[in-house]
C-alpha cells in the first residue's frame, strides 16, 4: 500500500485523515500508470490482488511527460496540482475500494471539479451522498482553505449543481449494475452533500487553526466535512522528485511493448 492513513479530527465540525506516503516508487508506478491514460488499469491495480495489467502503448508517453513534468522548473504549480489529484483519486481508492469515484483529469488546471464520490446505497440503489472534493498542491494552506471556503459557499448556495448533476450522471454511468434513473430519484442536493478538502501541509501543521471555519460554511453533521491532509517537509521538491520518478517508471513500461 503506497499509502497509510491516520484518523484526525475536530469533532463535531470535521473528520478525516492525514496521509502517509509509505512506498515513494509504488505510488510513482501507480501515478505514471494515470499519466499513460491507463487509470483504468491503475484502480485495479489498487483493489486486486496480483493483477497485472496491459502494457501502454509507445503513442502515450509523450502525453504522459508533459503532464508530469512543469514547463517552467520555477512554476511547478500546475504540474503539483495535477499530481496532488491524482495521489489523492489513488488515496480515495484505498479508503473507499470499488468506490465510484470520478477518474482524474487529463490536462494541467481543468476548471471543473477536482474529484466526485458517489455513494450509492445498495440496497435501494439510491444516491446516499455525493461528495465534492477541492485537491490542492500548496505552500500555503490556510490561505488556500480559506478560499476554499469561498468555493463551497457558491456549491451550497446551488451555483453548480447542474455541472455536479451532470458529472454524477457520468460517474454512475460506469457502474452497469446501477439502475441511474433509480440512483438519481428524487435526489436532494443540500441533503445528500458533502465535501471533502485534501491539501499539503508542512509537518506540525495545526489542523483545527487549518480547517477553522469548516461548519459554518457546510452545515450538517460532522460526515457532510471531510479534511484530507499530506504532511510534506519541502513540498515542491517532493513533488519534482515523485514526478521524475513516475517519468522513469512511464519510460520502462512503454519499453516493455517496444
Amino acid at each position: 500500500m503506497p499509502i497509510t492513513f491516520t484518523p484526525i479530527s475536530s469533532s463535531p465540525t470535521w473528520s478525516g485523515s492525514s496521509w502517509q506516503i509509505s512506498n515513494d516508487d509504488e505510488l510513482a508506478r501507480l501515478v505514471a500508470r494515470v499519466a499513460l491514460g491507463q487509470s483504468h488499469f491503475a484502480k485495479r491495480i489498487l483493489v486486486e490482488t496480483g493483477f497485472r495489467s496491459p502494457t501502454p502503448s509507445s503513442s502515450t508517453l509523450e502525453g504522459a511527460v508533459r503532464l508530469l513534468s512543469a514547463s517552467n522548473p520555477k512554476e511547478p504549480y500546475h504540474r503539483d496540482g495535477w499530481l496532488f489529484q491524482v495521489i489523492s483519486w489513488i488515496a480515495a481508492h484505498l479508503q473507499q475500494p470499488g468506490g465510484l469515484i470520478m477518474e482524474p483529469h487529463m490536462i494541467h488546471a481543468h476548471k471543473g471539479f477536482d474529484g466526485i464520490h458517489v455513494h450509492v446505497d445498495g440496497t435501494t440503489g439510491q444516491v446516499e451522498r455525493v461528495v465534492i472534493c477541492e485537491e490542492k498542491a500548496t505552500k500555503n494552506p490556510r490561505k488556500m482553505v480559506s478560499r476554499i471556503w469561498e468555493e463551497f459557499k457558491d456549491m451550497e448556495n446551488g451555483d453548480s449543481d447542474h455541472r455536479l448533476l451532470s458529472e454524477v450522471i457520468m460517474i454512475l454511468r460506469l457502474s452497469p449494475a446501477i439502475d441511474l434513473d433509480k440512483a438519481i430519484e428524487n435526489l436532494v442536493w443540500k441533503n445528500r452533500r458533502a465535501y471533502r478538502v485534501a491539501i499539503t501541509v508542512p509537518n506540525g501543521a495545526n489542523y483545527s487553526q487549518l480547517f477553522d471555519g469548516y461548519d459554518a460554511v457546510v452545515a450538517g453533521d460532522v460526515a457532510q466535512r471531510g479534511s484530507e491532509v499530506l504532511p510534506l517537509t519541502d513540498m515542491r521538491d517532493w513533488m519534482a522528485a515523485l514526478s521524475t520518478k513516475a517519468i522513469n517508471h512511464a519510460e520502462k513500461l512503454v519499453e516493455a511493448n517496444v
